[in-house]
């Protein structure tokens, strides 16, 4: 490979987290609970978070663009969120630009009350509704799917917002994990087929909505369990409602949660995140094992499977990379020279253990691939002999349309090339990826029930399991350009 890549390049050669939702209903720190979920939830969206609080009266909201600690440790900014109900959002946009206006929670008066609404997830008609919606004369203020939800509970013409609230998710296509905010309501909504996660909690007697776990912990919260796909759950001062107004479908949740997307101290379905990406090592090592020295994984997404590799192998794992943790996007890049440093801003091979070895590297995916070039091309700059690279995923061939930001399908090096060209693409002696049939083994089950496949995944499979209306009907999202704005 010629040159180097930017930062930029580097930060486009992952799967971006989707966004993270959290709520809490009758507490006296709302808001401040709700900052600490959000910080617990940073991983699934580093671009911007909000927080919409109400205090019986005024709904209050914040939002900025930038981490949950940059601005929601201040006093001032939290001491204006006042209420004992509030819900929150971190985001990384996967529809809509980072602007401003697109971040959530979205708020909006409507008949009958004040409403806000945070999203996880991505719509597959989005664009279609809104062309719809504009038609009869609706008027947006973001470029964000989640407002398509908005309008549609503001122009349902069911009496009661729960009425409401269910007649706009009949409309809408695609995953979605809900909170949402009335003045007497927390509610929270998940897709039918369970594409992204939601989990109820609680705090000494208040119920809790959140993307993952790991929120309750930093809050100390007692898990009660997940919203089943499909369900929506109503929580007032009288309690919490179950409502399942859609017909039960199959569930499929999305498989990259366990791969890449959930922390690693998080559970998923009952399952443990890291002891299933230990497994995912292990399955790979017994489908592609190799003889070498050392097994390296690429931090920090790589270390769980490579230690489940190394333990299945019997070869040694060793921290053979180092990460620099400090490294943010504006690092001033001023001249070619310290661009082509390119990965080594984030990474540095350590020396004392590659040098002589045959190296096994352990990464948990490849999407463009530029980034495996650089840390290959790293090793072996530091002595490695070998290197023979073991991903813990199958091969990303298709886009994803549920909230994951892929790049387009010409993109993905596992579209453009065979195995033995990205072997040759990223330059190392040997490449493997896990089988579809071992991920699903990873994960308890025999393998893939092709006529009824246990989880989302399109990625490997190219197989959808909803209508993709944008998509079908060419829809484009740079129709929506003339709401761009410098932030």
């Amino acid at each position: 490979m010629q040159g180097g890549i930017t930062e930029d390049e580097l930060h486009g050669d992952t799967l971006r987290e989707e966004c993270g939702v959290f709520g809490v209903f009758g507490h006296p720190d709302a808001a401040a609970l709700t900052a600490l979920g959000l910080h617990a939830l940073q991983h699934r969206g580093q671009e911007a978070a909000g927080i919409v609080s109400y205090d019986g009266e005024h709904f209050h909201s914040e939002r900025r663009l930038g981490l949950v600690g940059d601005h929601f440790s201040s006093g001032t900014v939290m001491e204006r969120l006042k209420g004992d109900i509030a819900i929150g959002h971190v985001r990384y946009s996967t529809t809509g630009e980072t602007i401003l206006r697109n971040v959530q929670p979205l708020f909006a008066d409507l008949w009958g009350g004040g409403f806000a609404i945070g999203h996880n997830g991505n719509l597959t008609n989005a664009i279609t509704l809104r062309n719809e919606l504009v038609r009869a004369g609706a008027i947006f203020q973001s470029t964000s799917d989640t407002e398509t939800i908005l309008q549609l509970v503001a122009r349902s013409q069911s009496p009661r917002v729960m009425d409401r609230f269910v007649d706009a998710l009949r409309q809408i296509e695609g995953a979605y994990a809900l909170v949402a905010l009335t003045p007497k309501k927390l509610i929270g909504a998940r897709d039918p087929l369970g594409i992204r996660p939601l989990i109820l909690g609680n705090l000494h007697g208040a119920p809790i909505l959140c993307s993952e776990t790991v929120a309750l912990d930093i809050i100390g919260a007692d898990f009660v369990r997940e919203i089943e796909p499909g369900e929506i759950v109503v929580c007032t001062r009288e309690g919490i409602e179950s409502l399942h107004p859609f017909p039960p479908q199959r569930p499929r949740p999305c498989v990259f949660e366990y791969i890449y997307f959930a922390r690693p101290d998080s559970i998923v379905d009952g399952r443990s995140v890291y002891n299933v990406r230990k497994e995912l090592g292990r399955q790979l090592a017994i489908e592609s094992n190799v003889e070498a020295d050392v097994v390296i994984p690429v931090p920090d997404s790589g270390v769980p499977a490579a230690l489940g590799f190394a333990r299945e192998s019997g070869i040694p794992f060793e921290l053979g990379i180092i990460r620099n943790h400090y490294v943010g996007r504006t690092f001033i890049e001023p001249t070619q020279h310290i661009r082509q440093l390119g990965v080594k801003l984030k990474h540095n091979a350590n020396r004392a253990i590659v040098e002589g070895k045959r190296i096994i590297l352990v990464d948990d995916s490849i999407v463009r691939g530029t980034t495996s070039v650089k840390i290959v091309k790293m090793m072996y700059e530091a002595g490695a002999r070998e290197v023979h690279m073991r991903i813990a995923s199958p091969p990303i061939t298709h886009p994803d349309f549920y909230g994951i930001d892929t790049p387009s399908r010409d993109q993905l090096l596992a579209a453009k090339y065979d195995l033995a060209g990205m072997r040759d693409y990223i330059g190392v002696d040997s490449l493997a990826f896990i089988s579809v049939d071992g991920l699903y083994r990873a994960l308890g089950h025999a393998g893939r029930d092709a006529e009824y496949p246990q989880f989302t995944d399109h990625c490997f499979t190219g197989e959808y399991p909803t209508p993709l209306t944008d998509k079908v009907g060419e829809q484009r999202t740079d129709q929506l350009s003339l709401l761009s704005e410098i932030a």
